[in-house]
């Protein structure tokens, strides 16, 4: 004879096998497809104009819940030596010892460590690091879409916004010929893993 405690508990089981499942299967991975994601910086030239420059290789993976925000999160590794102003002499000089010194630090990571707001208009919280100092950075995020394309998959894009002084992670040459300030703007777009 089953007691009521043995009831009880058989009956959580039940109900939390039935849940568990569709609660984790509202969760998306995505891998980030370079060849439609952009990692772009802005910064200040002599306090007459604005330099835009990119980083041409990188790899990452995020995941979101439409239902539970707090999951949503993201990993991305960015090559330093990938720079690219669209001026060589100056591409060369950002690698050197003065600005990224990619041969010491042949890469910037950013891995989120949490999430506030919805995505249409939320907070992606999260560690930068950079020429080897590591601070937090907060990026505005904003979902621009999601949906099938047309090879079968699924995919989703946001982008993500924020500003970092540069000063803060070792990087001071030239300041204030080039702005300390650097404006930084992510456009991701990921296929959905199966």
């Amino acid at each position: 004879m089953i007691s009521f405690k043995q009831a009880v508990l058989a009956s959580a089981f039940t109900l939390s096998s039935a849940v568990i499942p569709q609660a984790y299967a509202v969760e998306e991975s995505y891998s980030i497809d370079p060849a439609h994601s952009f990692v772009q910086f802005t910064i200040g030239h002599l306090g007459v104009s604005k330099t835009v420059g990119r980083f041409n290789k990188f790899e990452g993976n995020f995941q979101f819940d439409k239902d539970n925000s707090a999951s949503n999160g993201i990993e991305l590794t960015i090559e330093t030596a990938s720079i690219d102003t669209n001026h060589q002499k100056r591409d060369d000089h950002l690698r050197s010892p003065d600005f990224l010194d990619v041969k010491q630090y042949p890469e910037m990571t950013f891995k989120s460590t949490g999430f506030e707001g919805s995505l249409s208009s939320g907070t992606l919280k999260g560690e930068l690091t950079m020429h080897g100092v590591t601070q937090p950075v907060e990026f505005k995020l904003n979902q621009v879409g999601e949906g099938k394309d047309p090879w079968g998959g699924y995919r989703a894009g946001f982008t993500a916004s924020t500003t970092v002084k540069r000063s803060d992670f070792g990087v001071t040459y030239f300041i204030p010929g080039v702005s300390d300030q650097t404006e930084i703007a992510v456009f991701i777009e990921g296929i959905r893993k199966k």
